[in-house]
């Protein structure tokens, strides 16, 4: 689960790191993606909630780069062979990797071979919904880890402004990839620590099924 943490946002959690300033040194080689600034160094900025890059949910849009994702990798690599390339002195350009320490380069390998979920297979790209979810089996699991923090409605937190508010129902409706990376994982940085689905013991399935009872919430 920390790996999906670092995947997301890695100076919230790798001790002693700042967040970054100016663009990635591979940002250049792109030219798409308006994005700058500190956002250009998330993993998820390059190869997306989905880990599929150019060929997944940012294959087209705002969001689009041009990048390759980590998937395909994750799959045909080994554990140990993912670490190397992440950590290969050779791979300085891709240098957000000089600030981790032999275990988080190990946290993120581990979670590209064993902690993505194959989100094709539980989101249909078109609507956005999740496909073979249960709003009602998910509401339970809802109340039971999510709502003491984001409410009943999903409208105790807002990530956004009072301008442009973003809460549960917001995300899971505009970025279902996204919701299940993070319910998943939990939030890098936050306090207190958002809980993991993974951590907590649950399936893949548990987490599309709170994805569709939270697609039922206010997004405004």
């Amino acid at each position: 689960a920390r790996g999906g943490l670092l995947y997301d946002k890695w100076w919230k959690e790798v001790e002693g790191a700042s967040e970054p300033k100016g663009n990635h040194p591979l940002w250049a080689s792109q030219s798409a993606s308006k994005v700058t600034g500190s956002a250009t160094w998330r993993c998820k900025e390059c190869h997306g909630w989905d880990y599929k890059g150019k060929d997944g949910a940012y294959g087209k849009g705002r969001r689009y780069t041009g990048f390759p994702g980590v998937w395909d990798a994750a799959q045909k690599k080994s554990v140990a062979e993912l670490a190397a390339s992440l950590g290969d002195p050779a791979n300085r350009r891709h240098n957000a990797f000089t600030a981790f320490k032999s275990t988080e380069i190990a946290d993120l390998a581990n979670f590209l071979k064993y902690g993505v979920a194959d989100m094709p297979r539980y989101v249909d790209y078109a609507t956005k919904k999740p496909i073979g979810a249960d709003a009602a089996r998910g509401k339970p699991s809802y109340d039971k880890l999510c709502a003491g923090c984001h409410g009943a409605d999903g409208k105790k937190l807002n990530f956004g402004d009072d301008k442009k508010p973003e809460y549960v129902g917001t995300v899971a409706k505009d970025n279902p990839q996204e919701f299940i990376h993070k319910t998943w994982v939990g939030q890098p940085g936050s306090e207190p620590p958002m809980p993991s689905a993974l951590v907590s013991g649950w399936n893949i399935q548990q987490v599309v099924d709170v994805l569709a009872y939270a697609q039922t919430l206010p997004e405004k």
